[in-house]
């Protein structure tokens, strides 16, 4: 049976090195001396973070989901595997080092430093709520999010989106049924055949890498493989493996629409996450060797501002019309479709993404309690555009994941707006590569860029 162990033991024997033996004048608990010396910032933050990665390690003994991605050193998860902490030994065990980084003065470091220390804050913050949600504590959704994310949604009611359904209804060809099954109609041509799947998609990241390189330089040796999967509760996955590779997973269970693989391809790739994950390993982990960047906690900050980047990534990488463009003359042809539709899907593509924040909202209200889950399909289905299928399978997702869909669009209008009030306009676009590619370099939190 699996060996428990208190405070005393070897996990409180690392933390207890971190948290009095560091640095005297800076105890937990305790108020600085006079007579302290000076804290070596940089040595004193590694020894946090080297904390925060083996307490990471151990809630992911717990939740097989929450380390997404781990290429630290091997022995770190070995030691998580044998000692295997309680939730209450990890609880105890971050509780010091949240305080340390309270305590911890970096006003006068260099900005990226300071950035780090907010960064293992947030993360560290973070982990506590999630062993607390392990624990069996029960948030609100919003309380949820704030604690797992640094974020909470903005509140809408359906007014809000009934006026948005009334503005794609112009677009949308005439005919009988509802918005959604008219829509659906005239989807339906646009449903890229399974055996021409892998050749469009493949077209597209190629599309993608290319521009990405065009302005971020990337190691010689990046790459990742493609797999078509099945019975999965999202679209597609990247799982990166370190060393510049990933795999990727895109999953079949539903219709591929001729505008997925350019979003897939950019999400998941370039410059979504695995341009991320190689970014932060080639100028975090390894330049700087600060080992909190060797590993992804899902359900954390860090993947509120990925999955916001990687989605604010697609309009980067692929400009004004310049998607429609790409679209229209290469995949549509490739898939065997009729490109005379391109443009008026592109544009129906844009304005049903002012819908986003309904699965939000269907997701604030089941989690909370207040609809059931068929009742949250329903929400979705009616105010997302999408049939009771996708929508079933949507609430799957917040069954498993729960207050992750914020990341998606809270994520992107917080990159958006961060960018493009550092001079990252949609008319400037080589500023708009610029700030991503500082964005991907530099540790942030959500709260930060606000």
């Amino acid at each position: 049976m699996m060996q428990r162990f208190g405070i005393h033991g070897a996990l409180a024997s690392m933390l207890m090195a971190i948290c009095v033996g560091f640095a005297p004048g800076l105890q937990a608990g305790a108020a600085p001396k006079s007579h302290a010396p000076r804290v070596d910032t940089q040595a004193y933050l590694n020894e946090i973070a080297e904390g925060y990665v083996k307490l990471a390690l151990a809630v992911g003994e717990h939740d097989p989901m929450y380390v997404d991605a781990y290429y630290g050193p091997g022995e770190w998860r070995a030691e998580a595997k044998k000692n295997a902490a309680s939730l209450k030994d990890i609880e105890a065990a971050a509780a010091p080092l949240i305080l340390k980084l309270k305590r911890l003065d970096v006003s006068g470091e260099e900005e990226i430093v300071q950035h780090r220390a907010q960064y293992l804050a947030k993360q560290l913050a973070s982990l506590a709520a999630r062993v607390a949600m392990l624990e069996g504590k029960k948030f609100a959704f919003d309380e949820e999010s704030k604690g797992l994310y640094d974020a909470v949604a903005p509140h809408y009611d359906e007014s809000h989106f009934k006026e948005a359904l009334a503005r794609i209804d112009s677009l949308v060809p005439p005919g009988d049924g509802t918005l959604q099954e008219r829509l659906e109609r005239f989807k339906k041509d646009l449903i890229i055949p399974k055996d021409k799947l892998d050749a469009v998609f493949s077209a597209a990241i190629a599309e993608a890498r290319k521009r990405t390189k065009e302005h971020i330089a990337l190691p010689e040796n990046e790459s990742f493989t493609v797999e078509y999967v099945t019975n999965q509760p999202w679209g597609a996955y990247n799982w990166y493996k370190g060393n510049n590779r990933s795999v990727i997973q895109v999953n079949t269970d539903l219709p591929k629409y001729i505008d997925s693989p350019v979003g897939l391809a950019c999400h998941e790739g370039y410059p979504g996450h695995h341009v991320q994950n190689v970014m932060y390993e080639q100028h975090l982990a390894k330049e700087r060797g600060w080992i909190e960047f060797t590993i992804s906690p899902l359900f954390s900050p860090q993947s509120l501002l990925n999955e916001g980047a990687a989605n604010f990534g697609i309009e980067v990488a692929f400009p004004g019309d310049e998607r429609l463009a790409f679209e229209r003359d290469v995949l549509y042809p490739l898939a065997g479709l009729d490109p005379a539709k391109a443009q008026i899907y592109f544009r129906i593509h844009k304005a049903v993404g002012t819908l986003s924040y309904a699965e939000d909202e269907a997701a604030r209200r089941y989690l909370n309690g207040e609809i059931t889950a068929e009742e949250a399909a329903q929400f979705i289905s009616t105010y997302s555009l999408v049939t009771m299928e996708r929508a079933r399978k949507l609430v799957t997702f917040i069954d498993q994941y729960r207050s992750y869909v914020i990341n998606y669009n809270v994520g992107y209008d917080l990159v958006k707006n961060y960018i493009e009030e550092r001079g990252g306009a949609a008319d400037q676009p080589e500023a708009r590569w610029r700030e991503l590619g500082a964005l991907l370099s530099s540790p942030q939190v959500p709260s930060g860029l606000r």
